[in-house]
């Protein structure tokens, strides 16, 4: 019964929100605010996640295909595509689900507590459109944004890993990349960080909207909106991969 009344409130929520997406003059500023802290301020640790993550790739791959019958080309070719098609769109997501679901979950939650939010309603204000719509609309813009950044980070960082260690000269690594790219591959990248741009805003909106129980309640919120972030982006990634591969 609790997890159906979770599941309904958070269904009115979403309700609520695309029934305020009329009201653009309410949100439009927290719109401007959220679009910065989301996608500007997560630019330095999606360029980081996706060098490391190119870089340990490269060299992984080049460890597993160690033979004299395989062409080093492959590298680029496997570097690439994994990083399009899988891993620039799901770390990405999952270490924004600590930086972004957390800091909204605490925002929202700190607000509740303090009756920030009953406030507003009481002045009149429809708190959903002027703090949960901003927040899950900028995720949706955001999210795919940083998908571009960690994709073009990572397949570089391949190439500087592959040269630096010897594994595959850029000549090489290029020539793979370039071999097995397909568009598909960078739509459903697309696709799939939309998706986890709105289930990681919307879960923390949730759990920070409907905070409880002073600090320590807070705390409890921000937890579970990071572990649900997660949870739901891995969940989601394998009903997209299910169903469009």
């Amino acid at each position: 019964m609790e997890a159906l009344e979770k599941l309904g409130r958070y269904s009115l929520l979403l309700y609520r929100s695309l029934r305020s997406l009329y009201e653009f003059n309410t949100y439009k500023k927290n719109l401007v605010h959220e679009l910065l802290k989301i996608g500007y301020e997560s630019v330095p640790i999606v360029l980081l996640t996706g060098i490391f993550t190119g870089a340990v790739m490269t060299i992984q791959t080049a460890y597993q295909l160690d033979s004299a019958f395989i062409s080093k080309s492959f590298i680029g070719s496997i570097t690439a595509e994994s990083l399009l098609i899988e891993l620039a769109a799901v770390i990405t997501s999952l270490v924004l689900a600590g930086k972004v679901g957390a800091r909204i979950a605490t925002e929202l939650g700190t607000m509740r507590v303090s009756e920030q939010i009953d406030a507003l309603e009481s002045m009149g204000f429809n708190s959903v459109s002027f703090l949960v719509l901003p927040r899950v609309l900028s995720g949706l813009i955001m999210f795919p944004m940083l998908y571009i950044f960690a994709s073009i980070s990572g397949i570089l960082g391949g190439l500087v890993a592959g040269f630096m260690s010897g594994a595959v000269t850029p000549a090489e690594y290029v020539e793979g990349a370039r071999a097995l790219f397909y568009p598909w591959d960078v739509t459903f990248g697309l696709l799939k960080a939309f998706v986890f741009g709105y289930v990681i805003t919307s879960i923390s909106c949730f759990k920070g909207y409907y905070a409880s129980g002073g600090a320590e309640g807070v705390g409890n919120s921000t937890t579970q909106a990071t572990v649900l972030s997660c949870i739901y982006v891995l969940l989601a990634d394998f009903v997209l991969a299910a169903v469009f591969l």
